[in-house]
């Protein structure tokens, strides 16, 4: 009923955002119990640029180009929000200590801190968003 205006699709990538918080959350979890793990990598997850690289190529107009064959790539593919999904990615870059292991504990606290705080955001945005529709429904 409402997917296709505004307000739907920001409830839509609303809730999109808070199921991967909860995502992000289990894996922040999964990194603090495997913090003495020798040669573990903690992992993380990506989500929001992709999301934003799909958000923007639905402004972007770039011209359109000739396609003499099927084969041809276009210039202007759209990348539909709906077709994003979170990557959980193991972070290889960073070592903090001598067993290989790269989770610490204090960073991994902070961003679940953080987490926690983006997805009350989240829902206090969602109950604003519902609490305008009753009052227009008044």
């Amino acid at each position: 009923m409402f997917l296709n205006n505004s307000f739907g699709k920001t409830l839509d990538i609303l809730h999109r955002s808070m199921d991967v918080e909860m995502l992000r959350r289990q894996v922040m979890a999964n990194n603090i119990a495997n913090a003495d793990t020798p040669n573990y990598k903690r992992s993380v997850v990506n989500f929001e640029s992709q999301l934003a690289r799909a958000l923007d190529s639905e402004k972007v107009t770039k011209p359109q180009a000739a396609l003499t064959n099927e084969r041809h790539i276009p210039f202007n593919r759209v990348q539909n929000y709906r077709d994003v999904r979170p990557k959980r990615v193991l972070d290889y870059l960073s070592e903090s200590d001598n067993n290989g292991n790269n989770v610490d504990v204090e960073e991994e606290s902070m961003l679940l801190l953080q987490n926690q705080l983006r997805y009350d955001m989240m829902s206090r945005v969602v109950a604003g968003e519902f609490s305008r529709v009753n009052i227009v429904l008044r």
